[in-house]
């Protein structure tokens, strides 16, 4: 008992740090998609309707704009407004960036950009037009860079140093997983080679940033089938039925344990090829995200403004 004891002092059981993140970043989607489909529920038959017959329906005193739900969806698209501009903020408060870890404040970012057009919508009953029909589009245009924005922030190195310690970390890497992969007997080095079929460093050199970006994406979207078809290969006719084709994981640990290590090793071939252009591309997403999110937060103060002058209808 004592040496048990003993034991488990000396090697306290491991917590994933990361799980209490994953769980409030779950809950957060969860709760911003069940919302969503509430709404579209409710009020499905009434945004549907032409304009000029919303004022006729039971429902149109709650939806529209300056109604019961409406202004409170308002309210609540302003306080996510708000929230949104906390990350940029926190770059220059000392206080805000000790709290927390930056890319748990990105993913929250994202999720608050991506919901925020939806309450919009809803709060506008689907109504676009004049300064808050602009700004509804340049937020739509700033969501969905965010989004692209996540993506280039797990893909870029914030610094030389970092860039090249990554590098030299990722070839380390890559020559293990080299190893590893030589020795398993599910799949021929044939049937790996399209995995890690990649365009030349020449040719990702030459391309413009945007297509590196385009690049970048496709590839790891093209690696999902990839991967989805080594399980097709290795598994039989439950297994491939079970997981969708090879979509999902499969209950086989040896064919679960080799789709790992071949999809790390694609994934960091990738980034090796890449990681000469990343810089660029994240800053070229900076001059395209920044106006847009000034544009965005100008139109909506104004927009605001005009509210609270003239009053909601």
């Amino acid at each position: 008992m004592s040496a048990h004891l003993s034991v488990s002092i000396l090697n306290p059981p491991q917590v994933d740090a990361e799980a209490g993140h994953r769980l409030r970043l779950r809950a957060g989607y969860g709760m911003a998609i069940l919302l969503v489909l509430a709404l579209t529920l409710y009020g499905f038959d009434y945004y549907f309707l032409d304009l000029a017959q919303r004022p006729f329906s039971p429902k149109h005193a709650l939806l529209k704009p300056g109604g019961s739900i409406g202004l409170g969806l308002g309210l609540l698209g302003t306080a996510l407004f708000l929230a949104i501009f906390l990350y940029p903020v926190r770059k220059h408060w000392e206080w805000l960036r000790r709290q927390g870890d930056t890319r748990h404040w990105l993913d929250f970012h994202v999720l608050l950009g991506l919901t925020a057009p939806f309450l919009v919508a809803f709060h506008a009953s689907f109504k676009f037009r004049g300064v808050a029909g602009m700004a509804f589009w340049i937020m739509t245009v700033v969501a969905l860079s965010g989004v692209v924005g996540r993506y280039l922030y797990a893909q870029i190195p914030r610094s030389l140093n970092t860039a090249e310690l990554s590098l030299k970390e990722a070839r380390d890497e890559q020559t293990r997983l080299t190893e590893q992969l030589s020795e398993q007997k599910l799949f021929a080095a044939s049937v790996l080679a399209p995995l890690f079929r990649l365009p030349s460093e020449a040719r990702v050199r030459s391309q413009p940033l945007l297509l590196v970006l385009a690049s970048m994406m496709f590839l790891d979207l093209l690696r999902f089938f990839r991967i989805a078809r080594l399980r097709w290969r290795a598994l039989g006719f439950w297994g491939r039925l079970g997981t969708l084709g090879g979509t999902l994981a499969s209950g086989n640990a040896e064919v679960e344990r080799v789709v790992a290590m071949a999809r790390k090793q694609a994934s960091l071939s990738k980034r090796v090829l890449f990681l000469s252009r990343t810089q660029q591309v994240f800053h070229l997403w900076h001059v395209i995200h920044r106006p847009f999110s000034y544009s965005f937060a100008l139109l909506a103060l104004i927009h605001i403004a005009v509210v609270l002058l003239i009053g909601v209808r």
